[in-house]
């Protein structure tokens, strides 16, 4: 079955349609990661978006549940170069095309990933729609430029968490060959879900921490009333400026508790210190981002999925710019001079990707314990 993929720009890509059936908008960006893409499509902070993996061969080692980022898919459409017809992977359950097609995602393969990618550098992420029904170049343009694009959305309020609950998680699973001991939980940390990924949750569950995660609109008065010693705040997608009631939060527990920020949560601490974000060209996708930690003079190479930043320019003197993006220069991480707060752009638990920044979490606890 032949399928479309229309930019609002009036770009159309053809391809060979996988998984559903059926026509969606959303975002079209790009991921740079030679694998991963069962995390990719299982990661909340994609909510709103269309992917395209710029890796030609995918879906070579199937699906299976293990490495799922969350409990749902959440792209709004999945376009690659070469799906493969076959997986060979001991931990496979099914094929990817199966697994999008019970989940009910659109999929196109035989498309010019590489003229796909090199337009959206050029021009920037813009609206596109997938479609399988339409093929009509002009309807489906014209559907794209009538979407809502990201800019002013809340989007976290659709994959955040309905109530509180409890994670006792780790990275522990019966095929590894080493895991972390499950020692004596030290400190109680309120989780705030912007849609977090769970490999955040067992890494941080894999320090000991005793983890309560809350939906989004959890105000500091709430999440306080839970007795925390901390509060880690999630990834999510979408546009950080449409969620002034978590910026709200943020602020004020800040004052009280040490406040550890990942992604979304970054760029929301960065608005609750008085800065300000924009949107990026075409955003940073993929495992294998370069970032210079100020502190080591290191340079870590880094997970990432943002379209968003904080704008270095905007921040108050109270506010140290940690760490630094080595391709474009953008924000990576912050951390307050007085506050017991800080955060970064990327991803530390950096699943699937290199794990150059776990010490963040490290970090975090040294915080709680030095807070304690």
């Amino acid at each position: 079955m032949q399928g479309i993929l229309a930019l609002e720009d009036g770009q159309v890509f053809w391809g060979e349609a996988f998984g559903a059936e059926g026509e969606r908008a959303g975002e079209v960006v790009f991921n740079t990661s030679m694998t991963g893409y069962e995390e990719v499509l299982t990661d909340p902070s994609y909510k709103g978006q269309i992917v395209t993996m710029t890796y030609p061969h995918i879906g070579n080692y199937g699906i299976n549940d293990e490495d799922f980022e969350s409990t749902g898919v959440h792209v709004d459409g999945f376009v690659v170069r070469d799906l493969s017809a076959s997986f060979s992977n001991w931990r496979a359950q099914q094929r990817l095309e199966d697994f999008l097609k019970k989940r009910g995602i659109i999929g196109l393969t035989e498309v010019d990933t590489r003229a796909l990618t090199r337009h959206i550098r050029s021009r920037g992420a813009m609206r596109a729609v997938v479609s399988t029904l339409d093929d009509n170049p002009e309807s489906l343009t014209e559907k794209a430029r009538c979407s809502p694009g990201l800019i002013g959305r809340d989007l976290v309020k659709e994959v955040t968490c309905p109530e509180p609950y409890h994670w006792d998680e780790s990275i522990r699973a019966p095929w590894r060959l080493a895991f972390p001991p499950d020692g004596p939980r030290t400190f109680h940390v309120v989780v705030y879900d912007f849609g977090v990924k769970h490999s955040i949750l067992r890494c941080a569950r894999d320090l000991g921490l005793d983890l309560t995660v809350v939906p989004a609109s959890t105000t500091a008065t709430e999440a306080l009333e839970l007795h925390p010693d901390g509060v880690l705040l999630s990834n999510g997608p979408g546009d950080p400026e449409a969620l002034p009631y978590a910026v709200e939060a943020i602020r004020e527990l800040m004052q009280r508790k040490p406040v550890f920020g990942i992604c979304l949560g970054h760029q929301l601490m960065g608005l609750a210190l008085g800065g300000k974000t924009y949107k990026l060209k075409f955003g940073h996708r993929g495992s294998n981002q370069p970032v210079r930690n100020h502190a080591t003079g290191r340079v870590e190479i880094t997970s990432q999925n943002h379209g968003f930043a904080v704008a270095a320019d905007s921040l108050s003197p109270d506010v140290e710019v940690t760490h630094l993006n080595l391709n474009d220069q953008t924000v990576e991480g912050l951390r307050h001079k007085s506050l017991p707060a800080f955060s970064v752009q990327y991803h530390p638990e950096a699943s699937a990707g290199p794990h150059d920044a776990r010490y963040l979490f490290d970090d975090f606890l040294r915080l709680l314990q030095a807070n304690s």
